[in-house]
């Protein structure tokens, strides 16, 4: 029963979407819980992860490496070519630019979780490409529009220790003195994850209710095409440079789904509020993408796949 629900979790993403929509008000009230809530997620896939996880993480460097090196070049290049077909006047190509040019939010994580992904692999991406980040995204967004912008550093490490970082490695350590009670609770983890996404997308559809109604469709058109283009991507050129398939659906949320809330933050503050109208639609829209994604990809266990790391430790392990 609770599989059933969580394997209908696309669902719930966009009934709980179009009634923050009608009602905001039912959502805009709880708009604090949100990083709690995000600290559960993070917590959640702490307890499902084990010192080894991360062990087999660095016996996978290829896939680490090619996975950030697509962040910052896919995303950011797709970005200006969308807004260029667009038409887009300045404003609305810098805050694209953006949204391509942050790196992976925390969102790819809960995506890659529920989707049988590797896990440890994808909060590795998110941790790394966050850290290069308060470089690149400045820097990209010079080269390929000509402006810059002063990246929050501080407030940016701390937001990902508190939320990423310290739950993450609070589960780990749980799940290494008490296993016995983690795997009775295993089953819960998933649900509980999931109801918690939920509530953050129905937040985040709340907070912009009315800026989205006053939206032409052709910013959301191209936010749409924008994230696709990244899933698409991510997962296509790993495919084939012949990694497997869990690693593939890794990649391929960590290059699709950004940290739009810190593109349109970035927007807000050095730019204008037009700028900040493509990072606004993305994090609605990746969500709801990327729930959609990893509602399918549930349904396909993975069971039968045996990741490039994994294979790695057992061919050290017999020889």
């Amino acid at each position: 029963m609770l599989a059933l629900v969580t394997q209908l979790f696309p669902l719930w993403a966009l009934l709980l979407s179009v009634l923050a929509f009608i009602q905001p008000e039912l959502f805009v009230g709880i708009k604090g819980q949100i990083v709690p809530l995000l600290t559960l997620i993070m917590l959640c896939m702490g307890l499902t992860l084990s010192l080894s996880d991360f062990r087999k993480v660095l016996t996978n460097k290829k896939a680490l490496m090619v996975g950030v090196l697509l962040q910052f070049t896919v995303m950011p290049l797709v970005a200006l070519l969308v807004a260029w077909m667009f038409g887009f006047d300045a404003e609305l190509t810098v805050g694209m630019l953006l949204v391509g040019s942050v790196a992976g939010g925390t969102s790819s994580n809960v995506m890659c979780y529920l989707a049988r992904g590797d896990t440890a692999l994808s909060i590795s991406m998110t941790a790394i490409s966050t850290l290069l980040g308060v470089l690149l995204t400045p820097v990209l967004v010079a080269l390929l529009v000509g402006q810059s912008v002063d990246v929050p550093v501080q407030s940016m490490l701390i937001s990902l220790l508190q939320v990423v970082v310290a739950p993450v490695l609070l589960g780990v350590g749980i799940n290494y003195f008490a296993a016995g009670l983690v795997r009775r609770l295993e089953p819960l983890l998933p649900l509980l994850s999931m109801l918690a996404i939920v509530l953050i997308i129905a937040i985040v559809v709340a907070l912009n209710a009315e800026k989205m109604a006053q939206i032409g469709g052709i910013v959301a058109l191209a936010v749409v095409l924008h994230n696709s283009c990244g899933l698409v991507l991510g997962y296509g050129v790993t495919a084939l440079l012949g990694f497997d398939k869990k690693v593939c659906r890794t990649i391929a949320f960590e290059v699709g789904l950004q940290n739009s809330g810190l593109a349109t933050a970035l927007a807000m503050k050095f730019f204008t509020p037009t700028a900040a109208l493509p990072g606004t639609l993305f994090s609605v829209w990746h969500n709801i993408s990327g729930s959609l994604l990893a509602g399918y990809w549930a349904k396909k266990p993975l069971a039968e796949t045996v990741s490039s790391s994994e294979a790695a430790s057992k061919t050290a392990r017999q020889s």
